[in-house]
């Protein structure tokens, strides 16, 4: 873990600029034996492709992975300039903080620097600090919230005095990781305080990491010399006497329901439940949650009625709670704070009833638990090991209703990213947060809370985005980010926080039910929207509660887990991590778009029974054909070997020829080029061997400020790929932003499907003023390069004329403009063209092709319109298929109108490089294969396989099939039997 040292900081530097500045950071890293002077250009290259500014006057700068050979050693940097220095993106900076990292080092140290941007008056510290102590104070101080939970209390102590239940509590503290030895001498050297009702309290300061109260109980009351024992509370206390109070609340919690004399024999469950405020005096009833996928919204739903049933023939609701505390105790007959809970299969569910009526209560209590034990709606089946889940942090309940696959075994699976891998398996589970539902600090400190919480989520977004490999990363991650930036978000937590629900609990509660009303809407942009809700969810309740993340294996290995989101893909090692499987999820969802970005072998969709292979169990997985053998056999694994190995010829042999065009055996020419999010990787694209950019999603430049970019910074940005291009031609995307892509400076209102509604050039055309500032800045940034406008979402022809008309109009401005200045025209390269993505679009092409000079097919949304399938849906994603021959007829009849017209065809989804479509897509005359940049060498080469009969006769073939399964087994077939097959991985494995 990295640290700083005074060594390391270097006070009163002065710098010109923020170039400079970098230049001195390099430099002093040269100095001190941690990089070579290449890193430099790492640390420049790492601020063009997003700022490093972090917040309070710090900026981090940090190299980009490529530059990582450059590193000699891990080590930091820190320079102050107290005059200030003006960074690139307007902010002032006055410390910092370069970092030479191997790996993800530096990690350690953003996770400290980003608990320091909360505090007021940081940045003017920092300037004005004369020593290297006092910027190392301010950098090092961090704030660790306090811990109460079942690994900090003991019950049933067979103590003699008090003096062993102090030693206990304090050692259980320490076994908790909280303290050290030296808190267990201070406990011995310092007289308890009696609390009242037999309740004894020693604190101390000494040798504390984290503030944590230990509660320990006598196996019965101990009567001493110095009063009555029924428990002893160890507290250990922060440095700055804060965060420790909220502890002291919950011992006072206890007192105030005279609570003390009953602790004796209470178990820890029921212990832990007196300091959440379950009432003693409650009468309680347990039972094992048996649903296949856990307390979610059809059960849940069950269970609530249940309980209002309860309420109308007994008088009383109870309440629910998890055996081991975590989220609180919370009504059950609300169904959003039921849901909160995430009760799993096999967790210990806890009812409590608290009238007058004894008898009710019972009554009450038996109804809940007959309703658990009947299923809850549900078919259920007894557990094969009786011990509850919640004691196993690695459970899942999926393992537990199906069983694993047998050695040697194929399971189908939904091709995701190709490649093929072979390695032993590590399954990966969710992070378990524990935390009270409730809080008595007020609603305003837990607000801050959740504020905090949140900024900190949001910069380690900031930190993955500067870091990821690839420009579909860096959009989703950014995407993250804007999500947690919603003020919907925050204001239905701050409901939860007024009715005296814990940050966490509140935040969760709205995450939660946001995520399920998108869910309900069954919409395919939404359901993923639902899976993003809850993965920056998960980050915030990880900051929040200070949970680790799941460490994975230090060796190669496949990774398994339900699901995966873009930030535990930005994670990943792709030095360890060979492969990638998935039991839930679809081609087009983000992960597998991400594990496509980052070129690692994945399929999704694989079902429940991959999370019940055992950890090292050896896994082939298939990106290429959708399938996971377990165990394989000798035979099925050498061919899966003699397969990869022919894979890596084949690519090393496409990286070789990467820059020659892709030419047919027979002389056809296709442009191979380069789909970007990003402006600053059009650099990495041509050095990939992309002849141009056939998409370029400006959407992601007006997603990376917090309002509308002016035309200069518009300018600026595009003219940054451009000038990477070198005389290459850009496509670029007019702003395709709506309810599924929201701007914050944009309020739209709301829509029942966004993904039908108000967005791309129907959106823009609702603003004018926005799409003709974007259409001056690529013509401005383009100047006589060749510039590629391409308008989103067009129906027909209405919607082009009318942007079209605004194209026109800023482009006669600038001529003339132009012309004034210099006295002569300015020759410029300018196209006009449309996504082909909607239907109606590809239906109507020969009336649109006379006004265009190209058509570019988005086959990922022409898919899920024409099959009205949502390519995100769990089960039906692996039909969404861009063989489909109802597509590939549309894609035939947008070809054959715009050829008709002396227009050009470009492919920019997902299809243009599935290996199976390339040939033929070529063959239905597709001009133009615009892919992700790490496909370009790999599509290239396969166009040079191919003669434009083969390429034909794949198209025929294809279009006379009657579903995409047809497709894919005749497009084998063919390829078979043909004279001269191209290395391949279909093998059988």
């Amino acid at each position: 873990m990295l640290s700083l040292a005074h060594e390391d900081v270097l006070l009163a530097a002065h710098a010109n600029d923020w170039r400079d500045a970098l230049n001195q950071a390099a430099d002093a890293l040269v100095a001190g034996g941690r990089a070579t002077p290449a890193y430099r250009e790492g640390l420049l290259a790492r601020e063009a492709q997003s700022s490093t500014y972090l917040g309070q006057g710090i900026a981090i700068p940090h190299g980009t992975p490529d530059s990582r050979e450059a590193v000699l050693a891990t080590g930091v940097r820190v320079l102050q300039f107290p005059q200030g220095v003006e960074w690139h993106d307007g902010n002032r900076v006055f410390l910092v903080v370069t970092i030479a990292a191997q790996s993800d080092e530096h990690l350690d140290i953003l996770r400290s620097l980003t608990r320091v941007l909360d505090r007021e008056g940081v940045s003017e510290r920092l300037a004005s600090a004369t020593t290297a102590e006092q910027i190392l104070a301010e950098l090092g101080r961090e704030v660790i919230p306090p811990r109460l939970d079942a690994d900090t209390v003991l019950c049933g102590f067979p103590a003699r005095d008090r003096d062993e239940l102090v030693l206990a509590g304090a050692a259980r503290l320490r076994q908790a990781g909280c303290v050290g030895d030296g808190f267990l001498t201070a406990m011995l050297q310092t007289e308890p305080n009696a609390l009242g009702q037999g309740i004894w309290l020693v604190q101390s300061r000494q040798d504390v990491s984290q503030p944590a109260l230990s509660v320990v109980t006598p196996e019965k009351a101990l009567d001493t010399r110095h009063g009555r024992i029924n428990a002893v509370a160890c507290l250990a206390l922060d440095a700055d006497g804060g965060q420790h109070r909220v502890l002291l609340e919950r011992l006072l919690t206890l007192l105030e329901d005279g609570a003390g004399e009953r602790l004796p024999g209470l178990s820890i469950s029921a212990l832990l439940a007196r300091l959440l405020g379950e009432s003693s005096t409650a009468q309680l009833a347990s039972v094992t949650l048996l649903n296949a996928h856990g307390l979610h919204a059809r059960p849940a739903k069950q269970l609530v009625q249940a309980a209002r049933d309860a309420g109308e023939s007994f008088g009383i609701i109870p309440s629910l709670r998890l055996e081991q505390g975590e989220g609180g105790i919370v009504s059950a007959a609300s169904l959003t704070k039921v849901l909160g809970l995430g009760a799993r299969r096999g967790q210990t569910l806890v009812f409590s009833a608290n009238g007058e009526d004894a008898r009710a209560n019972q009554a009450a209590l038996d109804a809940m638990v007959a309703a658990v034990k009947a299923g809850l709606g549900e078919s259920v089946e007894p557990l094969m090991d009786q011990r509850p889940e919640a004691s196993a942090p690695d459970a899942q309940p999926a393992s537990d209703k199906v069983a694993a696959p047998e050695a040697d075994s194929v399971v189908p699976a939904v091709a995701a990213s190709p490649g093929m891998a072979i390695a032993p398996c590590w399954v990966m589970y969710q992070p378990r947060f524990l935390y009270e539902a409730r809080s008595d600090a007020g609603a305003e400190h837990e607000a801050q809370r959740l504020a905090s919480g949140i900024q900190t989520a949001r910069e380690q977004l900031q930190e993955l985005v500067n870091r990821a490999e690839g420009a579909e990363m860096a959009e989703i991650l950014s995407m993250h980010e804007e999500m947690l930036g919603d003020p919907e978000l925050f204001a239905a937590a701050r409901e939860s926080l007024e009715e005296g629900h814990s940050a966490e609990a509140a935040w969760w509660s709205a995450i939660d039910s946001a995520a399920r009303a998108q869910e309900n809407l069954a919409d395919r942009l939404l359901a993923e929207r639902a899976a993003d809700l809850r993965d920056v969810g998960r980050r915030v309740l990880g900051v929040l509660t200070d949970t680790p993340l799941p460490s994975a294996p230090e060796t190669p290995h496949v990774l398994v887990t339900e699901d995966i989101g873009p930030s535990d893909v930005a994670r990943l090692d792709t030095s360890r991590v060979r492969g990638l499987v998935t039991a839930l999820g679809g081609a087009t969802s983000h992960s597998a778009i991400l594990a496509r970005s980052l070129g690692i072998p994945a399929v999704v969709g694989a079902g429940p029974s991959v999370l019940a292979i055992a950890d090292g169990s050896e896994l082939i997985v298939d990106g290429e054909r959708g399938r996971v053998s377990v165990m394989p056999s000798a035979s099925r694994r050498a061919r899966a070997e003699e397969a990869i190995a022919g894979h890596e010829q084949r690519q090393a042999a496409a990286w070789e020829t990467r820059m020659a065009p892709a030419i047919t055996r027979d002389g056809h020419q296709v442009e191979v080029v380069a789909n970007l999010g990003n402006t600053a990787h059009a650099g990495d694209a041509v050095e990939r061997g992309a002849e141009g950019v056939g998409l370029l999603r400006t959407e992601f430049v007006f997603m990376a400020h917090p309002q509308a970019p002016d035309l200069a910074t518009q300018t600026a940005q595009y003219g940054e790929a451009l000038d990477a291009l070198d005389g290459r031609p850009l496509v670029a995307r007019t702003l395709d932003v709506g309810g599924d892509k929201p701007l914050p400076y944009w309020p739209l209102p709301r829509e029942d499907n966004p993904f039908l509604g108000l967005r791309g050039i129907r959106l823009a055309l609702t603003r004018p003023e926005v799409l003709e500032t974007q259409v001056r800045a690529l013509l401005m940034a383009a100047g006589s390069r060749p510039i590629r406008l391409m308008f989103p979402m067009v129906k027909d022809l209405a919607e082009l004329r009318a942007a079209r008309a605004i194209v026109e109009r800023v482009r006669s401005e600038l001529d003339a403009a132009h012309e004034a200045e210099h006295g002569q025209p300015l020759v410029r390269d300018v196209q006009v063209g449309v996504m082909i993505e909607i239907p109606s679009a590809a239906l109507t092409a020969a009336s649109i092709a006379p006004e265009v000079d190209f058509f570019s097919v988005g086959t990922n949304d022409l898919t899920q319109y024409t099959l009205a399938i949502d390519r995100g849906h769990a089960t039906l994603s692996a039909q969404a298929d861009g063989l489909h021959p109802a597509v590939l007829r549309l894609i035939e009849m947008t070809v054959a109108a715009a050829h008709a017209h002396g227009a050009w065809v470009g492919v920019c989804g997902e299809l243009a490089s599935d290996d199976q479509a390339v040939g033929v897509l070529v063959g239905l005359g597709v001009d133009e294969l615009s892919v992700s940049s790490r496909q370009i060498p790999l599509v290239k080469a396969r166009v040079r396989e191919l003669d434009l009969t083969m390429a034909r006769e794949q198209a025929r073939v294809a279009l006379a099939q009657p579903t995409s399964e047809d497709v894919r087994s005749a497009l084998d077939s063919l390829i078979e039997q043909n004279a001269q097959p191209h290395p391949r991985q279909e093998e059988q494995v």
